[in-house]
């Protein structure tokens, strides 16, 4: 009883305006407006089930009196008729009720992800590098679930146990008001029991629920991990450290199965009580003719009946917290406004040049100046790249080179200064229009599961076999895909896992190939492959770079010797830039680069 109250009293506050859930609770029911129809179905469907289901143990009772004691065979005919339809309108309601509920809840559980899907998938860079993937899967799995569960589940069992229950209780009065209220003084206890039960669950759930988080991130990481795992043999370490993770969580939740193997029999041994009290009483009452035996049979069957809802509701109050929470938390993703928008009145430039200026550039990833210029990733950049130029970034790790190129795609905007394509500030830019437009080559180039072919038409899937073979061709992967079981039409497992890191690497050269973009960034593009692919991808660059603006950041200074313009950064700001004999024979940063590059090759 103690789970009811606060159920009620936490919907009074949603509903009179005093909780600040309400108008997240506002737009969840929303959500149920474009299938109002079925809705009212659903609530048919709950009403008449619940008024047939309060029939039975009146009819039992009316049999017994008016039929069998009475000697009445009509009657009893009447009434067994009546018994029979009512069982039917149950079956066919309960049919109704159940079939909506099942049809509107997969219907709001495919929009509420694809809702959300659809924000994580408009939201910037920088969002992904702070939210991570297990809490964005969680959102789309576990909570949406949660909300579900609420939403429909929730929502028919709260109405048909609060109208059962109201039911019950007008129709005892009805049939005896002093036995009603007899019956009645189990109530306490009831809430008693209810409220023990509650304060000790809570931590018990609560506890279980970080047991299973724990055990999840444990074998995450290990499964993450499992090549370093097995490379030091340590796998009877990890197996001991799931057997504590696991043993920790059997202990939690046989908590949890002994309250719950408490909590319930004692509901029903509390119902026992009421029916003993029932049939002393009323027995006795039946004994000196104040009261019908038939009354007496209803009466108990109510009882059955009356604490069913109880404990239904009292369960309730946990698929309510934990919607609630959920809602909390899909709510707060939802309501993350993406760090980058198109401007009003962007601007689709149509076809790329591929000119490339930056003027005055600053960038942190951090708050403006929150801790100083060390927080500045770039300062005070000034750099033109002509249309068609291949511009080589080089400089130790954290100069500021991949910065550099996540400005030009546009991943993030600089706190100062400007970033312009063919004179077009970056930020007047449709995104759309500029990423179409842009090729990607990262170090380690994500592939998709499913076929070479279609990894390789990613970025164009309406590219033919001709198109996707002559990309194949130009960066010299035709002879690992011919040698594959099924060629271009071969799996490749998750992330390219079938494939190795030399093979998913020429796959990503030419699905950015097909793609025919403006501006082409290779970030560390080679430097996970071993020197043969190396070669191979470097025979390939000509025909990949030919006729397009193209960034690439590279420690192997073997991939930038032939760049129209070699920028050295250090702590984001440009050292020094010129052609690579040009920085050669000005024997500054670049020259000492280099020499150390050619010493460790012939090393």
């Amino acid at each position: 009883m103690g789970n009811i109250g606060r159920l009620f009293a936490d919907l009074w506050r949603l509903l009179r305006g005093q909780d600040r859930r309400g108008h997240k609770v506002r737009w969840l029911v929303a959500q149920l407006r474009p299938y109002r129809g079925r809705v009212g179905l659903m609530f048919l469907g709950l009403l008449l089930a619940t008024a047939a289901g309060l029939a039975p143990p009146y009819l039992a009772g009316r049999a017994i009196d008016s039929g069998i004691l009475a000697g009445d065979l009509s009657a009893l005919d009447l009434i067994v008729v009546a018994f029979v339809a009512v069982s039917v309108v149950y079956a066919l309601a309960t049919y109704l009720q159940t079939y909506m509920v099942g049809w509107i809840g997969t219907r709001v559980l495919q929009d509420l992800r694809e809702r959300v899907f659809t924000h994580i998938q408009s939201m910037s860079i920088g969002f992904f590098t702070r939210r991570s993937p297990g809490v964005l899967i969680s959102r789309m799995t576990n909570d949406i679930e949660a909300l579900n569960q609420l939403v429909t589940t929730g929502v028919v069992t709260m109405f048909s146990s609060t109208l059962t229950l109201v039911g019950v209780v007008v129709i005892l009065l009805v049939l005896d008001v002093k036995l009603a209220l007899i019956t009645f003084l189990t109530f306490p206890l009831l809430a008693i029991a209810s409220l023990i039960f509650r304060v000790v669950s809570a931590g018990a759930y609560k506890a279980t629920r970080e047991r299973i988080a724990a055990i999840t991130a444990y074998l995450q990481e290990s499964l993450s991990g499992v090549r370093v795992v097995r490379s030091f043999g340590q796998e009877p370490r990890h197996l001991d450290e799931m057997t504590a993770l696991n043993e920790a969580n059997r202990e939690v939740n046989m908590k949890t199965v002994y309250l719950n193997a408490s909590y319930f029999p004692a509901v029903e041994m509390l119902s026992a009580i009421g029916t003993a009290v029932i049939l002393l009483y009323g027995g006795s009452q039946a004994i000196d003719g104040a009261i019908q035996i038939g009354v007496i049979v209803a009466f108990v069957g109510y009882l059955n009946t009356f604490f069913e809802p109880i404990q239904q509701l009292s369960q309730l109050y946990t698929t309510y917290q934990q919607g609630m929470a959920a809602l909390d938390k899909i709510f707060d993703l939802l309501e993350t406004k993406p760090d980058m928008v198109d401007a009003p009145g962007a601007i689709d430039p149509g076809e790329l040049r591929g000119e490339i200026d930056l003027e005055g550039v600053w960038f942190s990833y951090g708050e403006e100046g929150e801790s100083g210029a060390d927080t500045w990733a770039l300062e005070g950049v000034d750099l033109h790249v002509p249309p068609g130029q291949t511009l080589a970034l080089v400089g130790a790790t954290g100069a500021g080179k991949s910065t550099f190129a996540k400005l030009v795609a546009r991943f993030y905007d600089p706190q100062k200064g400007t970033v312009r394509v063919d004179g077009h500030d970056l930020r007047g830019v449709q995104q759309r229009a500029l990423r179409r437009q842009l090729g990607i080559v990262p170090q380690e180039g994500f592939l998709f599961s499913g076929s070479v072919r279609e990894n390789v038409a990613f970025g164009r899937p309406e590219a033919s076999d001709e198109e996707i073979e002559a990309a194949i061709s130009a960066v010299g992967a035709t002879e690992f895909v011919a040698a594959l079981p099924e060629g271009l039409d071969t799996q490749i497992g998750e992330r390219g896992i079938q494939l190795s890191a030399g093979q998913r690497q020429l796959v990503a050269f030419a699905r950015a190939l097909l793609a025919e973009p403006r501006i082409l960034i290779l970030d560390e593009a080679t430097s996970n492959v071993d020197v043969r692919t190396e070669k191979t991808i470097e025979r390939g660059l000509e025909r990949l770079l030919h006729g397009r603006t193209a960034i690439v950041i590279a420690h192997r200074l073997s991939t930038i010797r032939r760049a129209g313009k070699i920028v050295v950064l250090e702590h984001g700001q440009i050292a020094e830039q010129g052609t690579h004999d040009e920085l050669i024979a000005a024997n500054g940063p670049y020259s000492k680069l280099y020499g150390a590059w050619s010493e460790s090759s012939a090393a």
